[in-house]
């Protein structure tokens, strides 16, 4: 078992944020999904240490309300478009020049944008995501909203029910999660078009919740399908998610 080190840093307002980091060798930038952390969807199910012996050096931080970083709660430390931010603060942080950056769900929206805003990894990956996903974000949010308002009252078989679950699981704190939901929009097409990097559309044969992956892949320059046996809560928990990962980026 390779152990994971924590880093701290500061972002540009102030708000204090932190991740892990496992392995040496090429940066790949893992962003982890919504409600979750690093720890949770690229350490705990084996995917960084797969990545660590194929001589990659998986930076995966937490984003700002999730995990070790701050959680502010104040509405003004939630800015539309926050999370990409934050991510070119990393980028930036860490002197990365030749590196990879993906993300699952949340971290694959917010990987979209940062490349549409000017990030250049050699490689990209977006995994648990649909195309609809990316271009109909209002109804995603309104079901995460209605979870976070039925958090003590919802009942077993209520469609927030998994997503409470997993929210009362890694402790969210739903001030902090209320208000950077309102922080994303829809991905503009231009966003797509600066996929010139070779892409990896990774996904669960059984997860349509963020919407077709085949169609993202058709709306991508240069993609590649990887289906994966799961839904989008297991997925992520299998080893043919991390096996998927690591050979594709190793094949570059």
């Amino acid at each position: 078992m390779i152990d994971a080190a924590t880093f701290q840093w500061t972002a540009s307002d102030g708000v204090r944020l932190a991740g892990r980091e496992m392995g040496e060798g090429r940066a790949v930038v893992l962003v982890h999904g919504l409600f979750s952390d690093g720890h949770t969807n690229w350490i705990k199910f084996g995917h960084a240490e797969r990545l660590a012996a194929k001589g990659f050096r998986a930076i995966m931080p937490d984003l700002r309300a999730h995990g070790l970083s701050d959680k502010p709660q104040e509405a003004d430390a939630y800015p539309r478009g926050v999370l990409a931010r934050d991510l070119h603060e990393l980028i930036a942080h860490f002197g990365l020049e030749d590196y990879d950056l993906g993300g699952f769900s949340l971290g694959a929206r917010t990987t979209v944008q940062a490349v549409g805003e000017g990030a250049s990894p050699r490689r990209a990956v977006l995994a648990g995501m649909g195309l609809e996903g990316l271009s109909d974000w209002n109804r995603r949010q309104a079901f995460f909203h209605e979870a976070i308002a039925q958090f003590d009252i919802a009942q077993r078989g209520d469609k927030w029910w998994m997503a409470i679950q997993f929210m009362k699981t890694m402790k969210v704190d739903r001030v902090a999660a209320g208000h950077l939901l309102r922080t994303f929009e829809d991905a503009h097409p231009q966003w797509l078009d600066r996929f010139t990097m070779p892409t990896l559309v990774l996904c669960g044969t059984e997860d349509g919740d963020n919407g077709s992956a085949p169609r993202l892949v058709e709306a991508l320059p240069d993609a590649t399908y990887a289906p994966v046996p799961g839904t989008h809560m297991s997925s992520v928990t299998k080893a043919e998610f991390g096996i998927a990962l690591a050979d594709w980026l190793s094949a570059g």
